[in-house]
C-alpha cells in the first residue's frame, strides 16, 4: 500500500507545486523556499539536533512551551522546527525571534521517500517530535530506516479523523505502530489513538495551557480598547468559511435595534480570507475598519459610526482577546470541529462556542462544566448570549474568573511531556 501511496505522490508532485504557486498569489510565503519542499537545503552544522514538526500556525503556537523547555533543558542542542504552511513558518519566526541563534526553521519535504531521505541525511536529527496529528507514512518509515525515534506529542484524534484513518488502515497502521512514544491531550484522544494502532499512549494534557500570554499583547489590547471609548466589545475569533455570513446576518438583525450597540470584532482564522470577509462586510453596508488601518501604537480613536473591526493581522490573537468583553471561538458554528478555547481562558474571558466542537470535545465539555464557557446553537443565539453577558457585569466577571481558573488548573503538560521525551535525547 505504501508503494502505491508513493507512486500517487510522485504523480501528484507537479500539481502540488502548481498549488504552491497558486496560493502564493495571496500568500507570498508559499513561493519562497520551494527547494526545501523538495529536499534541498543550505549548509547546516553538525550540532546535535532535536526536530519538531508543527504543520501550521496553530500547531506552532501550541508547541511554544515545549520548544522553550527543550532549548532550556538541552543547551548543547540545536532545534529544527519544520512546517508545511507559510503561516506556520511566519508564526514560528515571530514566536522564536529571540532564540534564532539556536533554532532553525524549514519546510518539511513532501512525503516522498527520496526527499525525506535527503532531509534526514542533511540534518541528522536525534529525535522527531510530531505535534498533534501528523502521521506521514514515508516520513515515519524513513525515520525507522535511519534509526531516528518518532514521537507524537500533544496528540489529538477526533472520531471523524479516526474513521478516515481506519479507511486507510493498511497505510496508516504500520506508521502508527512505528511511533516510539505518544503523549495524548485527553483520555478520549488516547482511546482513539489506541484504536488507530498506537500502543500505550500516555495522557499528559494539552501543552498549550502552559503558554504565557505575552505582556505586550495585553498592553496593545488595552490601548486598542481605550480607542473605543465606553463601547463593549464582542469578539468572534478564528472564524472559518461559512461562519462569517451567519454572524454578519445575525448582527444586522439584532444590533441596529440597540440604543448602544457593542462593537463587533471578527478575526478570520486564515489570512488568505481577510479580503473575502471584508467584501462580505461591505456588501451588507456595515461600517467597519480593518486592524491594518490602525497606526502602530493603536492610539487613533475609532469613530462611533464604526460598527465592526476586521482583525486582519497575524500573531495578535492575545491582543484581540485582551480587548474583548466576550469571546466566541469559531470553527464551531459549522461542522469543522471548532478551535481550542485556551487562549480566551488564559485572558480571563467568558467563552461562547457552537455545537460543532469534535476536534476539542473533552476540553470544551470541561470548560462548560467549569462555567467558563457556554454552548450556543447558532449565530443568532451566540450574539443574543453575548449581548446578555455584556449587559450583566456580575455574570460576565464570574465567567471570566472561572475561565482563568480553568486555564491555571490544566497547566503542567509540558513537564509531563518532557519526561516522555527524555530517554530519546542524548
Amino acid at each position: 500500500m505504501r508503494l502505491l501511496y508513493s507512486f500517487i505522490w510522485g504523480l501528484s508532485l507537479p500539481f502540488a507545486l502548481f498549488r504552491l504557486w497558486w496560493r502564493g498569489r495571496k500568500e507570498p510565503g508559499y513561493r519562497q523556499h520551494i527547494a526545501e519542499r523538495l529536499g534541498f537545503y543550505s549548509r547546516y552544522d553538525s550540532t546535535p539536533t532535536i526536530w519538531v514538526h508543527a504543520v501550521s500556525a496553530g500547531e506552532t503556537r501550541a508547541a511554544e512551551p515545549l520548544i522553550r523547555a527543550l532549548l532550556a533543558t538541552y543547551p548543547q542542542h540545536q532545534l529544527l522546527l519544520t512546517h508545511m504552511t507559510a503561516t506556520g513558518r511566519e508564526t514560528g519566526g515571530k514566536l522564536f525571534a529571540d532564540v534564532q541563534n539556536r533554532l532553525r526553521q524549514s519546510y518539511l519535504p513532501y512525503d516522498i521517500n527520496w526527499m525525506i531521505r535527503r532531509f534526514l541525511m542533511h540534518y541528522s536529527p536525534q529525535l522527531c517530535i510530531l505535534i498533534e496529528t501528523e502521521v506521514w507514512p514515508n516520513l515515519i518509515a524513513q525515520c525507522q530506516q535511519h534509526h531516528i525515534p518518532v514521537t507524537l506529542v500533544n496528540g489529538r484524534l477526533s472520531a471523524k479523523s479516526l474513521r478516515k484513518a481506519q479507511r486507510m488502515a493498511s497505510l496508516i497502521l504500520p506508521a502508527a505502530h512505528a511511533i516510539s512514544a505518544v503523549a495524548a491531550q485527553s483520555n478520549p484522544d488516547a482511546e482513539r489513538l489506541k484504536e488507530l494502532g498506537i500502543s500505550h499512549p500516555i495522557i499528559t494534557g494539552n501543552i498549550k495551557f502552559d503558554v504565557t500570554p505575552p505582556i505586550v499583547m495585553a498592553e496593545r489590547g488595552a490601548a486598542l480598547r481605550r480607542s473605543l471609548g465606553d463601547r463593549a466589545v464582542i469578539l468572534c475569533a478564528s472564524t472559518r468559511d461559512g461562519e462569517e455570513e451567519l454572524i454578519l446576518d445575525a448582527f444586522l438583525e439584532q444590533f441596529p435595534l440597540l440604543e448602544q450597540p457593542p462593537l463587533l470584532m471578527i478575526t478570520p482564522r486564515h489570512p488568505q480570507r481577510f479580503d473575502e470577509v471584508a467584501q462580505m462586510i461591505e456588501a451588507r453596508g456595515i461600517a467597519y475598519v480593518r486592524r491594518s488601518a490602525f497606526d502602530h501604537n493603536l492610539v487613533t480613536p475609532i469613530s462611533e459610526k464604526v460598527q465592526l473591526v476586521l482583525g486582519d493581522s497575524m500573531g495578535e490573537m492575545y491582543m484581540y482577546y485582551a480587548m474583548a468583553d466576550v469571546a466566541f471561538v469559531g470553527g464551531s458554528l459549522v461542522s469543522l470541529g471548532g478551535h481550542n478555547l485556551i487562549e480566551a481562558c488564559a485572558m480571563g474571558k467568558p467563552v461562547l462556542t457552537g455545537l460543532h466542537t469534535f476536534n476539542f470535545s473533552e476540553i470544551t465539555d470541561q470548560a462548560i462544566a467549569a462555567h467558563a464557557a457556554v454552548r450556543v446553537d447558532g449565530a443568532r443565539s451566540m450574539l443574543r448570549e453575548a449581548l446578555a453577558l455584556v449587559g450583566d457585569d456580575k455574570k460576565r466577571q464570574q465567567m471570566g474568573s472561572s475561565a482563568h481558573a480553568f486555564f491555571l488548573q490544566h497547566q503542567g503538560a509540558t513537564s509531563r511531556t518532557m519526561d516522555i521525551l527524555k530517554p530519546f535525547i542524548h
